[in-house]
C-alpha cells in the first residue's frame, strides 16, 4: 500500500471513529452500528472496543459492556481511559465495591483525570469512606484545575496546607471575583477551618454564578445538612439527584438526611439499595443499622452489626454499637475478639476507644466491675485528650445567664415571643430519663414525639455570633436588644425549622435535645407558652451513666469524672435560678419518683402540659414509634428499677465525681442552699 493509500485509510478510520463519537450522545445505538463497522475493518482496535462497550452502556445494555470492558481491560492493562469506563459501567451496574478498585487503578495510571477522581470520591462517600472520599476529592479539584494560577493552590489543599490555599484563593479572588471554580474552591478551604457561615455565604454566590455546577451544589448540600438546615439541604440533594439519580455519592446523602427528618424506611430502603451495590462494605452495613435500631427492628440490627463486624473485625464503632443497644449481651466469643484486638499494636486510636467502651460494657454484663471501670475510664481519657472543653467556660456562661436573665428581664418582656402552645421541651442532663419522658409523653393522642432536634441548638449559635462580647457573654446581649416583633419571629422561626420532622397533626410536638436547658430563657423569651420538663436523676447514677457512654458527637464534658461533676453542679444551679425568677414555669421529673410511682408522677406531668389522663401514657412501652437515643431499647420495655442503683457497683472508684458534686450530691433531689 503506498503512502498516499495509507494516509487515506487512516484518515477514513479517524473520521468513522469521529462520527461514532458524536452518534454516541444522540443515538448510541447507531454509535454501536458505527463501531460494529469500524472493528471489522481493524478487529481489536481498542479504541473502537471502548467506543462500542460505552454505546452497549448507554443504551442499557451493561452486561454486554461489561464483557468488552473486562476483555480490554485485560488486554490493556496500562490504558486508564479503559479503567475508568469500567468503573463508570461497574457502578451503572449497582456494582459499586468493584468500580472502586478500577477507579483506583485508573487515577494510579493517570493521576490527573478528574473525572475518575470525582467518580472514586463518589463511590467512596457511598461507601462509607468519607477521609478517603475527601482526599479524592481534593485530587479531582486539582486535576480539574487548568488555570494556572489556581494550580498552586489546588496543590495546597492536597497538601492541606491551609492557609498557602487561603492565601492563594483570596489573592486570586480579589483580582478576579466571579471565577466560580476558584469561589467553591475556597468554600472548600472555609468548611475545612471551620468557617462554615463565610462557606455558605461562597458556595450561595458560586451557585448565583453558575446555577449547573453540580459539584457546588453538592458541597452546599452537605454544608446545610452539617448546619443542621435539614429542609434546605433535602431540597438541595433532590435537586441533584434529578439530573443523576443513580450518583452513589448523593443517594448517600439522602439517606443519612433522610435519617436526620425522621424519614426512617426512605433512609432503610435507600441503604439497602446501596448494600446491595457496596455488599462488602463495612461502613454502610453499620449506617443502616443504625437506621434499623432506630425503627425498633432489633433482630435486624443486631445482624446488620454482625454484617459489619464480618467485613471489617477491627471496626471498633460497630463493636461499640452493638454494645449501645443496651439489651444487647456480647458472647464469651465476642469478648474473646475484642480483647485480640485491643492487644494489637497498630489499631488506630478511634477503634480503640471504641473497643474500650464496649468490652467495659460486655465486663459490666458479666458483673467484673473493677475490669469494666478499667475499660471505661481508658476509654474515656482516650477521648478527652482528643477534644477542647473548658469547664471553666461553661461555668462562667451560666453565670452569666444567671445575672442577665433575672426576674425584672423577664417581667418587662412578659407576653412578647410566639403565642404557639405546640412545642413540649424535655431538657436536662443526658442520661436522665428525659427519653422515658418523651415516650410516655409521645403515646398520648394529642402529643407527637420527634427526636433531639438540633434547631434550637443551631438558633443559638447563629445568635452568638451575631454577638460582639467575649465567649462567656454568648447570645445575652443580642436577645436583650430584641424588640417584641424580632421574639415572635424567632419563636416562628423555631416553629418553621421544626416543621420537617413533624409527621402528624397532632397539636403538641416533643424536642428532646437535653442540653436545651442552657436556652431555657430563650425558649420562655420566644415561645412563652411552650412546656418545659427538666428531668433529673440522681447525681452519681446520671454522671456515670454519662461517663460510660460515647457519644456520636458532643457532650465533652462527658469524659472527664471531674467535668462530668461540674457540669451537672452548673446544670442544677442555673435550673434552680430559673425556678427563682420564673416560679412554676419548669416542670421538673425525678427519675427515681418515675420508677418508683409512675402513675403519679405521669399524671402530675399530663397536667402541667394541659393534658387529659390516657391509659396509653402508663403503656408506652408498646408505642412502636422510632426512637433515636441510646436508652431506645430500654423505653420499649415496661419501667424497671434494676438501673437505679447499678452505679453503686462502681462506687470504690467514683471519689472524685463524689468530692466535685460536693452539696448537690448530698441534697438530691432538693436543692443545695444559696
Amino acid at each position: 500500500m503506498s503512502h498516499d493509500a495509507e494516509a487515506e485509510g487512516a484518515g477514513t478510520l479517524e473520521q468513522a471513529m469521529r462520527q461514532a463519537a458524536a452518534f454516541l450522545k444522540e443515538d448510541p445505538s447507531l454509535a454501536e452500528e458505527q463501531a460494529f463497522a469500524i472493528l471489522e475493518a481493524v478487529p481489536g482496535h481498542p479504541p473502537a472496543e471502548l467506543l462500542l462497550a460505552q454505546a452497549r452502556r448507554r443504551r442499557g445494555d451493561l452486561d454486554g459492556a461489561l464483557a468488552l470492558l473486562r476483555a480490554l481491560a485485560g488486554r490493556q492493562p496500562r490504558w486508564a481511559a479503559a479503567q475508568v469506563e469500567l468503573g463508570v459501567a461497574l457502578g451503572q451496574a449497582g456494582r459499586g465495591d468493584e468500580a472502586i478498585p478500577a477507579l483506583r487503578k485508573a487515577v494510579a495510571l493517570k493521576p490527573d483525570h478528574p473525572d475518575a477522581w470525582r467518580l472514586l470520591a463518589d463511590h467512596l462517600v457511598a461507601s462509607g469512606d468519607a477521609e478517603g472520599a475527601d482526599a479524592a476529592y481534593a485530587r479531582h479539584i486539582k486535576a480539574s484545575t487548568r488555570d494556572p494560577r489556581l494550580l498552586d493552590a489546588a496543590n495546597a489543599m492536597v497538601a492541606n496546607d491551609i492557609p498557602r490555599a487561603q492565601a492563594l484563593l483570596r489573592a486570586h479572588l480579589k483580582a478576579v471575583p466571579t471565577d466560580v471554580p476558584a469561589i467553591r474552591m475556597f468554600a472548600e478551604v472555609a468548611m475545612r477551618v471551620g468557617r462554615v457561615v463565610e462557606a455558605q455565604n461562597l458556595l450561595e454566590r458560586c451557585l448565583e454564578l453558575a446555577p449547573g455546577f453540580e459539584a457546588a451544589r453538592h458541597n452546599y448540600a452537605v454544608l446545610l445538612h452539617r448546619q443542621n438546615q435539614s429542609a434546605a439541604a433535602l431540597t438541595e440533594i433532590e435537586r441533584l439527584l434529578e439530573r443523576s439519580p443513580r450518583n452513589p455519592g448523593y443517594r448517600n446523602l439522602l439517606a443519612v438526611i433522610l435519617g436526620r427528618v425522621g424519614e426512617y424506611a426512605r433512609s432503610s430502603a435507600l441503604y439497602r439499595e446501596l448494600l446491595n451495590e457496596y455488599p462488602a462494605n463495612a461502613k454502610v452495613w453499620m449506617s443502616y443499622g443504625h437506621v434499623l435500631k432506630t425503627e425498633g427492628r432489633t433482630e435486624d440490627c443486631i445482624e446488620a452489626y454482625r454484617e459489619t463486624i464480618a467485613r471489617e473485625p477491627s471496626l471498633g464503632e460497630a463493636w461499640w454499637s452493638l454494645a449501645n443497644m443496651k439489651t444487647f449481651r456480647f458472647s464469651e466469643a465476642d469478648i474473646d475478639t475484642m480483647r485480640a484486638q485491643l492487644a494489637r499494636d497498630d489499631l488506630p486510636d478511634t477503634d480503640r476507644l471504641h473497643f474500650e467502651f464496649a468490652m467495659g460494657k460486655a465486663l459490666e454484663d458479666a458483673s467484673e466491675w473493677e475490669g469494666s471501670f478499667r475499660h471505661y475510664a481508658q476509654a474515656n481519657a482516650l477521648h478527652h485528650a482528643t477534644v477542647d472543653y473548658d469547664p471553666a467556660l461553661n461555668a462562667g456562661r451560666i453565670e452569666r445567664f444567671r445575672k442577665d436573665f433575672s426576674a425584672e428581664f423577664f417581667t418587662s418582656r412578659a407576653g412578647q415571643g410566639c403565642e404557639s402552645p405546640a412545642p413540649i421541651f424535655v431538657v436536662g442532663m443526658p442520661r436522665s430519663g428525659s427519653t422515658l419522658v418523651e415516650q410516655i409523653l409521645s403515646s398520648h393522642s394529642q402529643v407527637e414525639g420527634t427526636t433531639e432536634l438540633p434547631e434550637l441548638i443551631s438558633m443559638a449559635r447563629a445568635l452568638r455570633e451575631r454577638s460582639e462580647g467575649d465567649d462567656t457573654e454568648g447570645y445575652n446581649p443580642v436577645l436583650a436588644a430584641m424588640d417584641p416583633a424580632q421574639l415572635r419571629a424567632l419563636g416562628g422561626e423555631y416553629l418553621e425549622r421544626c416543621r420537617i420532622h413533624r409527621k402528624t397533626a397532632a397539636p403538641f410536638f416533643i424536642d428532646k435535645m437535653p442540653n436545651n436547658f442552657l436556652h431555657a430563657g430563650l425558649i420562655h423569651l420566644m415561645l412563652p407558652n411552650a412546656r418545659i420538663i427538666d428531668t433529673r436523676r440522681h447525681p452519681m447514677a446520671c454522671c456515670f451513666s454519662n461517663f460510660k457512654q460515647h457519644y456520636a458527637r458532643g457532650q465533652n464534658f462527658s469524659y472527664s469524672l471531674e467535668d462530668m461533676g461540674r457540669y451537672y453542679r452548673d446544670y442544677v444551679q442555673l435550673m434552680a435560678h430559673f425556678d427563682a425568677v420564673l416560679p412554676g414555669r419548669i416542670h421538673r421529673v425525678i427519675y427515681e419518683q418515675v420508677v418508683a410511682d409512675t402513675e403519679t408522677e405521669v399524671r402530675r406531668l399530663l397536667e402541667y402540659c394541659g393534658l387529659p389522663f390516657e391509659e396509653g401514657c402508663l403503656r408506652f412501652f408498646e408505642n412502636e414509634r422510632p426512637v433515636r437515643t441510646a436508652s431506645s431499647e430500654q423505653v420499649r420495655r415496661p419501667i424497671y428499677s434494676e438501673g437505679v442503683d447499678q452505679w453503686r457497683h462502681y462506687e470504690p472508684w467514683l471519689g472524685p465525681l463524689e468530692q466535685v458534686l460536693g452539696p448537690t450530691l448530698a441534697c438530691y433531689p432538693e436543692l443545695p442552699p444559696g
